[in-house]
């Protein structure tokens, strides 16, 4: 039963630290204190911060306590990982209203009645300037210019601000101020992760296990998943738009979003990765996660909805109810094909655009077009689709 409880908290991570500290931990069969941080930066969540989210649940149904730690203290500073640059910090006003929506987001996944909401500001308001003082005694510059970016804008003679300094031994505090039995965080978060580590060992408690998770990739199946890159499923997108984006991913990424986003057995998802290397198809078992996904964030209702207009609009050609309709207007008497899909927002340039048309991706009226040379004359009306889901129905005047 041991090795079942491991196997299932080992799913999808990417490093433990120690293993085998938390196989003793576990052993003493006492709920264990599990720490996961966010910095309310940004009010809307994607699936790629679910990764971290999923392990707290399964922590959480084995009878663990979850410490979710909404920084409201360390938003202000501004984590600096990844950055290049001196981080913006958010105002307080900020803060409380992105770490409000993030409440209501996280309970999409956790049972709101087993999850403990802590502020790190509760500890940290309460410190003297001279308790503050000593802490910062217990680290040293050196070991925070071995954190790489720290090390990078150091050696390229870019600013470092003291306080970003701060960061890393705050988060770290925190793990003492909670106690911490252990303590989730992206791949990213290595270095401050570990910091927590060793400032339990110099106040005197056992060190926290470290488990980090993986960066998930975006759409694209390259780079993280990320608002900025357009490449993301947001967890209040809209259950069409999730079942289409989720569709939109290739078969090797599935496998990957299945280990890292799926509550089902990894037995189950073995099986039915070997039936595909069989020769099912893939596209049924893309179904099933873009299912499992939508019910999570909205209703079994609403994935058996989105699967039955998914059907609808692309096995029949059928037009979504919700086109959006625009007008565009022509500086002459007619529109350049390749314009019109770029000013309609169905492609990023008219590069993109004579592209898509070259690849059959464009359709006029559910007709495919095939002349990137089409003229579109004012007064005229149609339905454009590019790819499988994105419509427009534009009008053009003069």
């Amino acid at each position: 039963m041991q090795e079942d409880v491991l196997e299932l908290l080992k799913r999808g991570t990417e490093e433990i630290l120690l293993e085998a500290q938390l196989v003793k931990k576990l052993a003493e069969g006492r709920p264990l204190r599990i720490k996961a941080g966010f910095d309310p930066t940004a009010p809307d969540l994607h699936l790629g911060h679910t990764v971290l989210i999923n392990k707290l649940k399964q922590f959480q149904d084995l009878g663990h306590e979850i410490l979710f730690l909404i920084g409201d203290f360390t938003g202000m500073i501004g984590d600096p990982t990844g950055k290049n640059v001196t981080r913006k910090a958010l105002t307080k006003e900020q803060v409380i209203e992105n770490a409000k929506s993030y409440q209501e987001q996280v309970f999409k996944i956790l049972d709101p009645e087993k999850t403990k909401i802590v502020f790190n500001s509760e500890w940290m308001n309460a410190m003297s300037p001279a308790d503050f003082v000593q802490l910062t005694a217990k680290h040293t510059v050196a070991r925070m210019l071995e954190r790489d970016d720290f090390s990078k804008r150091y050696k390229a003679g870019q600013s470092i601000a003291i306080h970003e300094f701060l960061y890393p031994l705050i988060q770290g505090y925190d793990s003492v101020a909670m106690k911490a039995d252990l303590e989730l965080g992206g791949t990213d978060q290595k270095f401050n992760l570990l910091v927590g580590r060793q400032l339990q060992e110099v106040y005197g408690q056992t060190p926290q296990v470290v488990m980090t998770m993986p960066i998930l990739e975006g759409l694209d199946g390259v780079q993280k998943m990320s608002k900025s890159l357009n490449n993301y499923i947001g967890i209040s997108d809209a259950p069409n738009d999730m079942f289409g984006k989720i569709m939109s991913i290739s078969d090797d990424l599935m496998w990957r979003y299945f280990e890292l986003l799926s509550f089902r057995p990894m037995d189950e998802v073995s099986a039915w990765h070997q039936e595909c290397n069989n020769g099912a198809n893939p596209r049924n078992y893309k179904v099933k996660l873009a299912q499992e996904i939508i019910a999570r964030f909205h209703d079994e209702a609403a994935a058996i909805k989105a699967l039955a207009d998914f059907e609808a609009q692309f096995k029949r050609g059928a037009i979504p109810d919700d086109i959006k309709e625009l007008e565009l207007i022509a500086e002459g008497e007619a529109y350049a094909i390749a314009l019109l899909l770029k000013d309609a927002g169905l492609t990023s340039s008219t590069s993109d655009s004579n592209r898509m048309i070259k690849q059959g991706a464009v359709k006029i009226d559910g007709e495919k077009l095939a002349d990137n040379k089409l003229l579109v004359s004012v007064g005229s009306e149609a339905i454009y689709q590019v790819g499988k889901r994105k419509f427009a129905k534009v009008k053009i005047k003069s």
